[in-house]
């Protein structure tokens, strides 16, 4: 399915998600929300909207990136009406102004609205309202209200989504179609459920230190840019609609309290700087950087020089990126980010013992950063330390969802051991993650017959294959 496409059905979610009236309390989460869709079918429906989205070239598979939103989400998350609760905060690679927050904790920033947000204070106040939009629990307590209201508008849902799966033209029909009937009378509700989000996300925003005179600042910048784009309002702002009287409503919620001078965290120029790095012709982004540096137009020099040294390798001039990292590390700033810029480039340049001695020294002070965890594997896969890899690899994660990227690691060190059977064994775990269980179930159909592995490991693949095979035909039952 077309990234698109995706978007556009979770357009119709935002939009039938924000027909509910709602009153200025909480709600009580023991409503008949819960009845309607349990916080674990939720879990299992965003992991299934994830699946295709992870498919698509669109998906900013970046660990870097997904460190950094993941750290600010928690951060927020933690100080939210549900700070218990599974999140997991991932970038698309778009040009456009927009996020979203899909069923179970999903939720998805563009790269467009990290590089427009001047304060990583405007990036926390949207990533705040999606939160609130998820801990609200506001997908559950749509199905109840279409539970009430009938089952006709579902359906038509029913019949967009399976169009979109194969003709993007006659799902964008069936969308406008199963929306005609219900949207326009709906709207005001739209706007208390938004009201309801900005309220929730300032609570958030607050508490977890941020600026909450930056949320209205942001919404504000966005209105003001709507005659400059061509289809008439960012993308923000078609699936959150935004009017005067609601920035009004968020700035009367924050009259009295002063404004609060939050210093951006360095990591939040970093990723702004590696996501313009990471676009474009590497010699044309370079000179970009270049030019930017020498007319200090810049918001930090470490960022700055981080970009550079990105673009640099983007672009194999290795000799130069080594003599930038090498000015970038004399600024003495403190990152994670930096550490494994530094390995990638000296193993870039040969000093492999050098680049995995970086990767340790970082990995014992960050030992759940990604991006380490990645860069560190692949580096010792490539240095022909494949037993090392799996050693490495064994029990890593961050213990909240399991990570196909951890498996793709440990099967492409079996395949380097020649180990066969736990080579595909690994593969299986990969395909299963991703919703692709027939191709799961098909390399552990070969690991049953790669002649190696002893009698546990056989053991092991047998009875995963068992499972993958009921939860197969379980999804086949499913209308």
């Amino acid at each position: 399915m077309k990234f698109k496409t995706v978007i556009a059905l979770l357009l119709v979610w935002s939009i039938a998600v924000s027909s509910i009236t709602l009153a200025d309390e909480l709600p009580d989460l023991g409503d008949a929300s819960q009845s309607a869709l349990s916080p674990a079918q939720e879990r299992k429906l965003g992991e299934g909207i994830m699946g295709q989205i992870r498919a698509d070239p669109a998906y900013l598979d970046d660990p870097e990136v997904a460190d950094y939103l993941n750290a600010l989400g928690y951060r927020l998350v933690s100080n939210s009406p549900d700070p218990a609760g599974p999140f997991e905060f991932f970038a698309i690679s778009d040009s456009s102004i927009n996020a979203f927050a899909l069923p179970g904790g999903f939720v998805g920033v563009h790269s467009g609205l990290i590089q427009i947000a001047q304060s990583e204070s405007e990036l926390a106040s949207v990533m705040a309202h999606e939160i609130a939009h998820v801990t609200q629990r506001h997908i559950a307590r749509l199905i109840a209200a279409q539970q009430r209201a009938g089952l006709a508008s579902m359906a038509a849902l029913a019949v967009a989504i399976l169009a979109a799966r194969s003709n993007s033209q006659v799902s964008a029909a069936a969308i406008a179609a199963a929306q005609a009937g219900a949207i326009q009378s709906q709207l005001n509700f739209t706007r208390e459920h938004e009201r309801e989000a900005d309220r929730i996300g300032l609570q958030i925003m607050e508490k977890s230190g941020f600026d909450v005179h930056a949320m209205p600042v942001f919404f504000e910048r966005l209105q003001k840019a709507t005659r400059v784009y061509e289809n008439g309002a960012p993308s923000y702002l078609r699936t959150h609609p935004l009017t005067y009287e609601r920035i009004a409503d968020i700035q009367s919620r924050i009259e009295g309290i002063p404004f609060r001078q939050v210093p951006d965290s360095l990591e939040f120029q970093l990723v702004r700087a590696r996501l313009s790095a990471r676009d474009g012709n590497p010699r044309e982004v370079v000179a970009n950087f270049d030019r930017l540096l020498a007319e200090h137009k810049f918001g930090t020099e470490a960022a700055a020089r981080y970009g550079l040294v990105v673009a640099l390798l983007r672009a194999a001039d290795r000799a130069r990126a080594r003599k930038e990292m090498a000015l970038l590390l004399g600024l003495k700033a403190k990152s994670a980010m930096i550490d494994a810029l530094a390995a990638q480039t000296l193993i870039s340049g040969g000093e492999v013992e050098k680049g995995l001695a970086t990767y340790r020294d970082s990995l014992r002070a960050n030992p759940s950063r990604k991006a380490l965890i990645y860069g560190y594997a692949d580096a010792l896969i490539a240095a022909n330390k494949a037993a090392d890899a799996i050693q490495f690899l064994s029990g890593r994660g961050d213990g909240r969802t399991a990570d196909p990227q951890l498996y793709e690691f440990q099967a492409r060190a079996y395949t380097a051991m020649g180990k066969q059977l736990l080579q595909h064994r690994a593969l299986a775990e990969v395909y299963a993650l991703r919703g692709n269980l027939q191709a799961a179930i098909e390399q552990l159909q070969i690991a049953q017959k790669a002649g190696d592995g002893d009698f546990y490991q056989k053991s092991s693949v047998e009875a995963r294959l068992k499972e993958l095979i009921a939860a197969d035909a379980e999804n086949r039952r499913k209308p």
